[in-house]
C-alpha cells in the first residue's frame, strides 16, 4: 500500500502535476481534506474496477475537491418550497450553482496523503484570488447566518445513479435542504411556504454510510433574501 500512495504522489502527468506542488506565498487559502475509497463499501459498485488504480484515485480525490471549494466560494441559489403534509403541498429544494472551480486548475493544490483503512485521504489547498476573497467576506458577513444538517442521497449503483460525485453531490444538497429548514424552524413563529437566497459550503463535509446510503454531515452559511407566507396565497 505504501508502494502505491507513493506511486499516487509522484505521477507526473503535464496537466495534473502542478497540482501536487506545496503552495507558497501569503495570499489567503482555504483548506479540506477528501476520502476516496479503494474498495467498494457496499454492494451496489459490483460494476466498477476495484480497488481503484493511483490515476483514478488521485482524479476523483482532485475533482471531489474542486466541488467543495466552489461551494464555499460561489455556493448556490435556493427556492425552497417548505411544503405542508396536511394541506397536500409537497416540498421541494431547488439549488442553482453560482460558479464552479474548473478541472486543472492551477490554485487547487494537494499538501499531504496518506493510506487509512483502504482509503486515500488527500489534503488539499486553494488560493483565493481577490475577487474570491471578496466573496468569501460576504458569506461571512453579519447578514449570513450559520447552519448545519445531515443529508442522504440515493442508494446509488446502476440502478438509481452509479456516478460516485453525483452521489456524494445529492447527499450535501440534501444536508442544504435540512439545514435552511431547520433554521427557518428556528427563526420564523409562523411556518413560511416558501423561501429564496443564497447558500454555501463553510467547510468540507463528512461523509458516512447511514442504513446502505451515503450521508452528508456538513455546515452551510445561509442568506434568506425572501419568506413567502401562507398567507400570501
Amino acid at each position: 500500500m505504501r508502494a502505491f500512495l507513493l506511486f499516487c504522489l509522484a505521477l507526473s502527468g503535464p496537466a495534473l502535476y502542478a497540482q501536487w506542488i506545496l503552495p507558497g506565498g501569503g495570499a489567503e487559502m482555504l483548506r479540506g481534506r477528501v476520502k476516496v475509497a479503494l474498495e467498494p463499501v457496499y454492494g451496489f459498485y459490483v460494476e466498477e474496477d476495484y480497488p481503484l488504480d493511483a490515476v483514478t484515485v488521485r482524479r476523483r480525490a482532485l475533482e471531489e475537491a474542486a466541488v467543495f471549494y466552489s461551494a464555499m466560494i460561489y455556493g448556490w441559489s435556493f427556492h425552497y418550497e417548505i411544503g405542508e403534509r396536511a394541506r397536500g403541498i409537497a416540498e421541494n429544494f431547488e439549488l442553482v450553482p453560482l460558479g464552479s472551480i474548473p478541472w486543472g486548475d492551477p490554485a487547487l493544490r494537494a499538501t499531504d496523503a496518506k493510506l487509512e483503512d483502504m482509503q486515500f485521504l488527500l489534503w488539499t489547498d486553494y488560493r483565493l484570488t481577490e475577487v474570491q476573497m471578496r466573496r468569501m467576506a460576504m458569506w461571512r458577513s453579519g447578514t449570513v447566518r450559520n447552519a448545519q444538517a445531515i443529508g442522504h442521497g440515493p442508494p446509488g449503483g446502476p440502478v438509481e445513479m452509479d456516478d460516485w460525485m453525483s452521489i456524494k453531490r445529492s447527499a450535501l444538497e440534501d444536508a442544504a435542504r435540512a439545514a435552511v429548514r431547520a433554521m427557518l424552524r428556528g427563526s420564523e413563529r409562523n411556518r413560511p411556504r416558501e423561501a429564496e437566497g443564497f447558500v454555501s459550503l463553510a467547510s468540507f463535509p463528512v461523509f458516512f454510510m447511514d442504513d446502505g446510503r451515503w450521508a452528508a454531515n456538513a455546515k452551510f452559511r445561509v442568506q434568506v433574501t425572501e419568506i413567502v407566507p401562507f398567507a400570501a396565497y
